[in-house]
């Protein structure tokens, strides 16, 4: 039995596959092909060529799957989270990140340290909780309103 490669792609790179097929029988020009996808005549006609040349993986980005080239190595991501253990376990990401580099050196943001101690659980989400707010029951009467006076004062509307 012979082996199928699988491609996985995006809806997007689909369409795109799609038109650039289109093109490449010569339905449609590369003009409008563009107009299509919202991608501009060079980038039809790069496109298409890695088709020509790949098949239909030359649609897809190379770097997808890869990661970032300028993503912190995994010792580095393990030594801050073990300094947060041990020193700076009560407290929030943003005041452990602003310690971590006065006091360690270790310059990270906030952000960056929250989504490390999410994965590796030190750290949970947390929902705001909606403020109480109690609704006054509607009048009967539009413009009806209570005004009420609690003031015992003599000064107050010259009450003797």
């Amino acid at each position: 039995m012979a082996e199928k490669d699988i491609i996985i792609m995006r809806q997007k790179d689909l369409k795109q596959l799609h038109v650039i097929h289109k093109v490449l029988e010569k339905r449609i020009k590369q003009c409008e092909a563009g107009k299509i996808v919202g991608l501009s005549t060079r980038q039809i006609r790069r496109k298409s060529q890695r088709v020509l040349e790949e098949g239909d993986k030359g649609i897809i980005h190379r770097s997808r799957g890869k990661p970032s080239h300028n993503a912190n190595p995994e010792e580095f991501k393990e030594k801050v989270r073990e300094i947060y253990r041990k020193k700076y376990w009560d407290f929030g990401p943003t005041l452990a990140s602003e310690k971590l580099q006065e006091i360690d050196k270790f310059k990270i943001s906030d952000e960056t340290l929250r989504r490390w101690l999410i994965d590796s659980g030190d750290w949970q989400k947390r929902k705001k909780t909606k403020k109480h707010r109690r609704w006054r029951e509607r009048k009967h009467y539009f413009g009806e309103m209570l005004q009420g006076d609690g003031s015992h004062h003599k000064w107050f509307e010259r009450r003797n």
